[in-house]
């Protein structure tokens, strides 16, 4: 019966016009039509309240499932002359009075009250607290902008808008007041500028009928007041949606409400700006429609009005046509991590086989490969707990203490130029020294933040000679040890954080005491003298110190200020300290951190996957401080353990470690792989024979290959220093350089004994395998690479020596995976 319906209906055009029909069919078919037609939608606000003429407020539309429907509504106003509704669902006030907005969509209608007063009396603009922010918004004073060192066209601003009283002068007093015009704002240079008007190198950048044009106008014409003493400042803003769930292509509009001292509560979305830290994911533009993309995973909005900041999270979960199977947890990391690619509805790779874990393992605990012999016997281990018995020997062995001390040699600034030849020696020795006693983490940076004596001493103290005063301390301490980058705040307002300059110098204040003192055997001594409060550079004010987010630190007479300090990093009220480290250990063993860059920590820059982030903080305080309990828990999880090759919903992961990544093996690491592959060590200017590149105190040994490689040159505390992208200059080195060919075809070399002992190619690729890529070579891999012995008159050492040329030039050698 239904099929003649639809085909009547298809036909005829008119459902009732089948004779067949009966009313009881008529009532069957036509009612579930009707119960279907509407969808309840939501609005939000459900009431409005304007204030001011040229405020707005942005309406937003739901479906169930807060499926956002605010771009495919219709609004209406019913009274016209008091607000005006946009497509987009902003309201605009036109005179005070009460009316009603009308919402229609999905067949559905929802009727929102709006009242609106201080239009036909509004109160005098501010210029502190309602103008800047139209010029942040506009990018009037970005660094692009009149923000930059020395403005633009003798117009500078301050940047970001942290320095309003001086903005004030610059656009009201300064030029001889040519730029307002309070009689005729429309004709001030300021307005006819903003507008392009006349010629203006920026462009338009506010429009001539829009709600800023108005607000910019109102005050000029009320005097252009740099405050008005009845607006107080906004203390916080809300964005909402705070948490978002989009399909693939799917899109959200945000609406940003402003919260001021007095409890008053203002949207300025489109006053706020918008920036998302993962685009492929969400996009936004700057009205703060979120646009989500095709890969699955999770993107942070970042919202910031007058100096405040806030974050939308914006998930885009992967359609799965299958329900997802969990694979087998290990610990604590699996199941938060499993739990987060079930929502985002992506599969993990498999499990990774023995002899890639067993390279991975290597090349990240120790940074060296695993001799062949090592690789034979763990691949032949049938034990099923042999993957965290290696890892245990390799935590106890002396290669983790010397690559753990290049690391941080390099992030601690340990150059020998600077500090010294012997100065190096002493802060390399007391890096392995720390490493292989297993300091705890607390007291390992205790020791260096509280340091003194000698700098050719074995310690710490070198990186006080380094870092040479309070502001470069301060600014290093918080990058190093908090994951807090404070340098922004120097200067101004810190553009994705709440922090600004009394913040900067208030914490710079701990390292006012430190001494220096020239000795006469060479060297400096680092002092611990009485300190003060730095003077704040505009105001010339002692800023009291203050470790970030804190009140004013109390010092007894004669403290060390940086004992205070240390006591708060390592406490376990600090919101910092273990996320900072718990975030570079993981960077360093899966390839990327939970937030990146690793040590840029703040709310606008969240966490991956923040449970497992406070689980593994957590678990830091539980195993206190000791990282080889840490790093073993890490590599105990199958996260660790996955495979590289990715699956057809991970191909394109990122960011969630359903997959592991593929990492290119520092310099140093590179360097000491070719010389183990080739059987021949590298030969440093004034070193052993012997001498591995990860065992440089140097850091300016002589050596084109680390040069080209990315070797840091340790002038900042930022792990990005190190160069880790592929070059053409790389892969030709690798394919052609002098050094590389002498350590293949070097006649005391691995390639020269195996084509010399009378071992079959066989063999001998098999040995070249394993002393390269840790494994056994494919059946495929023994066929092809026969070729260099069979059909061709070559011998035997030419032979070899091709073969070793090809594995060390494949991305499975320069990578560890």
């Amino acid at each position: 019966m239904l099929r003649v319906i639809r085909r009547a209906h298809s036909r005829d055009g008119l459902l009732f016009r089948v004779g067949l029909l009966r009313p009881v069919v008529i009532a069957f078919v036509i009612a579930p039509l009707s119960l279907h037609a509407e969808t309840v939608i939501r609005v939000s606000p459900e009431a409005i309240v304007i204030d001011g003429p040229d405020a707005t407020q942005q309406i937003l539309v739901y479906v169930e499932a807060a499926r956002d429907r605010t771009r495919t509504a219709t609004f209406e106003a019913i009274d016209t002359s008091i607000v005006r509704v946009d497509s987009k669902g902003l309201v605009f006030p036109r005179r005070d009075g009460e009316t009603q907005v009308v919402v229609r969509s999905d067949g559905s209608e929802r009727r929102i009250p709006v009242t609106v007063r201080g239009v036909d009396s509004p109160a005098p603009a501010s210029f502190e607290f309602d103008i800047v922010p139209i010029l942040t918004k506009a990018s009037c004073n970005t660094s692009g902008c009149h923000g930059k060192i020395g403005g633009q066209n003798g117009f500078q601003l301050s940047l970001f808008g942290f320095d309003a009283a001086a903005d004030h002068e610059a656009i009201v007093k300064a030029a001889r007041g040519r730029r307002v015009s309070g009689a005729s704002p429309e004709h001030s240079l300021f307005l006819r500028k903003a507008t392009a008007e006349i010629p203006h190198g920026g462009g338009e950048k506010i429009a001539r009928d829009g709600p800023f044009y108005r607000r910019i106008a109102r005050w000029m014409s009320s005097g252009s007041p740099y405050r008005n003493e009845s607006v107080t400042p906004a203390i916080r803003i809300e964005v909402e949606p705070g948490e978002i769930v989009l399909t693939p292509k799917g899109a959200q509009q945000l609406r940003v409400t402003a919260v001021h001292e007095d409890g008053r509560r203002r949207c300025v979305t489109i006053e706020a700006e918008y920036r998302s830290n993962n685009e492929t994911i969400a996009a936004v533009d700057a009205d703060g429609y979120v646009r989500a993309g095709e890969v699955a995973g999770e993107a942070a909005i970042l919202v910031r009005y007058a100096g405040l900041v806030t974050v939308s999270r914006v998930t885009v979960p992967r359609r799965m046509e299958d329900p997802f199977v969990r694979p087998p947890e290990r610990n604590f990391i699996d199941k938060l991590v499993w739990d987060k690619l079930e929502k985002l509805g992506i599969r993990p790779s498999e499990l990774a086989d023995d002899a890639t874990f067993l390279r991975r393992a290597y090349v990240d605990v120790i940074g060296r490969l695993p001799t062949p012999d090592e690789a034979r016997v763990f691949l032949a281990s049938t034990d099923e707990a042999k993957r965290d018995r290696l890892v245990e020997s390799l935590l106890s062995r002396p290669e983790y203490a010397e690559y753990q001390a290049l690391r941080w040699a390099d992030i601690l600034r340990v150059d020998k130029d600077k500090i010294t030849s012997q100065g190096a020696v002493a802060m390399t020795r007391w890096l392995k020294r720390q490493f292989r006693e297993n300091t705890p983490y607390d007291e390992f940076v205790e020791r260096i933040v509280t340091a003194r004596g000698s700098t050719l001493a074995e310690g710490p103290a070198a990186f006080f000679h380094v870092l040479d005063n309070p502001e470069k301390l301060g600014r290093s301490v918080s990058q190093l040890f908090l994951g807090v980058r404070i340098e922004c705040a120097q200067c101004h307002q810190h553009p994705f954080e709440t922090w600004g300059q009394e913040d900067y110098f208030a914490f710079a204040g701990f390292f006012s005491g430190v001494g220096r003192k020239n000795l006469p055997t060479g060297g400096q001594a680092i002092l611990a003298r009485a300190g003060a409060d730095l003077e704040h550079p505009r105001s010339g004010r002692p800023v009291p110190t203050a470790a970030l987010g804190s009140t004013a630190a109390a010092f007894e007479a004669g403290q060390d200020r940086r004992a205070v300090l240390a006591s708060w990093m390592t406490s376990r009220e600090n919101p910092f300290f273990a996320r900072s480290i718990v975030n570079r250990l993981w960077a360093h063993y899966f390839g990327r951190g939970l937030v990146e860059p690793i040590d840029d920590l703040r709310a606008t820059n969240p966490a991956t996957n923040e449970a497992l982030f406070e689980a593994l903080v957590e678990h830091l305080y539980e195993v206190d401080f000791d990282l080889k309990k840490f790093t073993r828990t890490l590599l105990a999880s199958r996260v660790y353990q996955l495979s590289t090759v990715p699956n057809e919903t991970n191909e394109l992961d990122e960011q969630n470690f359903s997959r592991a990544r593929f990492k290119a093996l520092p310099a140093e690491v590179l360097l000491d792989a070719i010389s183990d592959a080739t059987g021949v060590p590298e030969e440093f200017n004034g070193w052993p024979t012997g001498a591995r590149a990860v065992e440089l105190w140097d850091n300016h040994v002589p050596s084109y290959f680390l040069r080209i490689f990315g070797r840091p040159q340790r002038v900042s505390v930022c792990e990005c220093e190190r160069g880790n992208e592929p070059s053409v200059a790389q892969a030709l080195h690798l394919m052609n350089a002098p050094e590389v060919a002498e350590k293949i075809e070097h006649p005391r070399g691995r390639a020269r004994r195996l084509a010399t002992s009378g071992a079959g190619p066989q063999e001998i690729i098999e040995e070249l395998y394993l002393a390269t890529h840790s494994r056994f070579p494919s059946r495929e891999e023994r066929e092809i690479f026969r070729d260099a012995f069979d059909g061709r008159e070559v011998d035997t050492k030419t032979g070899a020596e091709d073969v070793l040329w090809t594995l060390l030039n494949m991305k499975e050698f320069i990578y560890n995976h």
